[in-house]
């Protein structure tokens, strides 16, 4: 397709008649093979180009050993009796062995759920429980966590990567076979579990199956311009959707080298970057805010760095274009959530000229529109309302939850999003606000549900209700409005919730009020409150 006419069919894409937005680009095609086999079928051929490389110790793991590990590994999984829909949680940071444990519990024929290595030992019993996990693969750190969550709940044994008291080294699984050969449904067979709260509510688990992932790498490769060259920063989570399919998976398709960073520390990422010549950074808003504007940043040579990805929060326009012009790079913002595997939009290469607020139009194969927030009609560009999609990369659905899942996805088949925006006659996407509850801190999800109902556990609390506030470096992080039974110190109430949830969901300020307003239904009213948070 030549880009005259691209561009003629993105205008009318776009246009107030067809209400529905769409990518210039054709759709490409997308195979039903299971997630595994198909990063496997490019990895023999790659031999000893490094897949992963530790930015901390140098170690490497290349994609020969990479592919040999993980069917080695799956091998030992299905002897100790893991195989077909079981699941596999993994609660670790980055680590070498990450892309190991993932593959091989898929190549078995289960599903990986992904734990925040920063949750509280309830936190993460409660995920175990919830997906009915049948083995936990922790990291050394994590070890004594894992160990007694897993023990209130339906996991048989716990691996680690590397030794712990309580739990069997990981590499213990490898037994260097070739796994049995599993039959799997690629449209409906599961491959991850990551846990979101949606649009409200307590966190649930995201049902993202082979089909789901394989389309997402292949929308995502089309666009983002990621090769065999590429060396890739790898300091966003794993656990996270966005580390997983942008980051491991997709540079596991297309040949890349990841550098592997377990927490983000900026002088140390910097040092990365430097040292490895990192090509592709895939980021947060809080990051690129540190190499924007930090001064520590012009101590290192980040000339190797060729495009900055900014996703899972919005970043202002002025700090993209102050990195832009720090770096002489291509800053993009991309879109999207776990319940699409997860990219639905992202801004195209644009050099000089380009609008660093969009998001850019939609992946191909993905359709987008807005519809109005009160009566759902659909509306044309420039007008404002809440985003839906949908597409190829779509979840199955929440897990057990058919309420939530018909409260997500419409009879249509459109995705709710709970963001609202606005495309523009390019069909360029514009997000805004956001309709849903959910806390974006550092582009982790916080519910404000959650927080709530801990708080409601002391017994000086009567009522109460969280709300996101405004941070420069985290995007947000929560507040509460308490009403109280008995006098106590609001200083007391946010230690005693930091007791009990992972460091990322404390709370930055507790205002009392006399009442926290509701709707009829019970419902907290947010925006009410969010209008008196300043």
């Amino acid at each position: 397709m030549s880009r005259r006419v691209r561009a003629a069919a993105a205008i009318a894409y776009a246009s107030p008649q067809a209400m529905i937005f769409r990518a210039p680009e054709p759709p490409v095609a997308i195979p039903e093979v299971a997630l595994t086999p198909f990063l496997l079928a490019r990895a023999a051929a790659r031999g000893d180009k490094p897949a992963f490389i530790d930015a901390a110790t140098g170690r490497t793991l290349t994609y020969r050993a990479w592919a040999e590990r993980v069917r080695g590994t799956a091998s030992g999984l299905a002897a100790r009796g893991f195989g077909y829909r079981d699941v596999l949680a993994i609660y670790s940071a980055n680590v070498l062995e990450y892309a190991v444990a993932f593959h091989a519990a898929s190549l078995a024929g289960g599903a990986v759920t992904t734990i925040n290595p920063l949750y509280t030992v309830d936190e993460v019993r409660q995920q175990l429980a919830d997906c009915g996990a049948r083995f936990l693969v922790t990291m050394p750190s994590c070890a004594a966590k894992a160990v007694e969550a897993a023990r209130l709940s339906t996991v048989r044994e716990v691996f680690v990567f590397g030794e712990a008291e309580g739990a069997t080294p990981f590499g213990s699984l490898f037994d260097g076979r070739d796994p049995p050969v599993v039959p799997i449904d690629a449209r409906e067979d599961l491959v991850a579990l990551p846990y979101s709260s949606g649009t409200t509510g307590l966190p649930k688990g995201v049902m993202l199956t082979h089909y789901n992932l394989v389309a997402n790498i292949l929308q995502s490769a089309g666009v983002l311009a990621l090769g065999e060259s590429d060396i890739v920063l790898g300091v966003l989570p794993f656990f996270h959707i966005y580390g997983m399919v942008v980051v491991m998976n997709l540079s596991l398709h297309v040949g890349a080298t990841v550098v592997i960073i377990s927490r983000f520390e900026l002088e140390s990422c910097l040092q990365a970057i430097e040292k490895y010549r990192v090509t592709f950074a895939a980021v947060v808003p809080p990051i690129v805010l540190a190499l924007a504007k930090n001064p520590v940043v012009a101590q290192y040579d980040l000339s190797g760095l060729r495009t900055l990805l900014s996703g899972a929060a919005p970043l202002g326009e002025a700090i993209a274009l102050t990195a832009a012009r720090r770096f002489g790079c291509d800053v993009r913002q991309g879109y999207g959530l776990t319940e699409m595997s997860p990219v639905t939009h992202t801004a195209r290469a644009g050099g000089a000229g380009q609008n660093l607020s969009t998001v850019g139009p939609p992946l191909a194969n993905t359709e987008a529109r807005i519809v109005d927030l009160t009566t759902g009609a659909e509306l044309g560009a420039n007008e404002e309302g809440e985003i839906c999609v949908r597409g190829p990369q779509m979840m199955k659905g929440y897990l057990n939850r058919p309420d939530a899942t018909a409260a997500m996805i419409g009879a249509d088949g459109w995705l709710h999003t709970g963001d609202v925006g606005h495309a523009d006659e390019h069909g360029r996407l514009f997000v805004v606000d956001r309709v849903k509850e959910l806390i974006k801190y550092k582009g982790l999800q916080i519910a404000p549900a959650e927080l709530e109902s801990v708080l409601l556990t002391h017994p000086s609390v009567a009522d109460a209700a969280v709300i996101p506030m405004a941070d420069e470096e985290a995007g947000e992080v929560p507040k509460a409005f308490v009403v109280l039974k008995q006098q106590i110190d609001p200083g007391s109430l946010m230690g005693y919730l930091a007791e009990r949830v992972a460091p990322y969901k404390k709370l930055k300020c507790v205002e009392l009020v006399d009442h926290i307003p509701r709707s009829p239904s019970g419902k907290v009213l947010r925006r009410v409150l969010m209008q008196r948070r300043d």
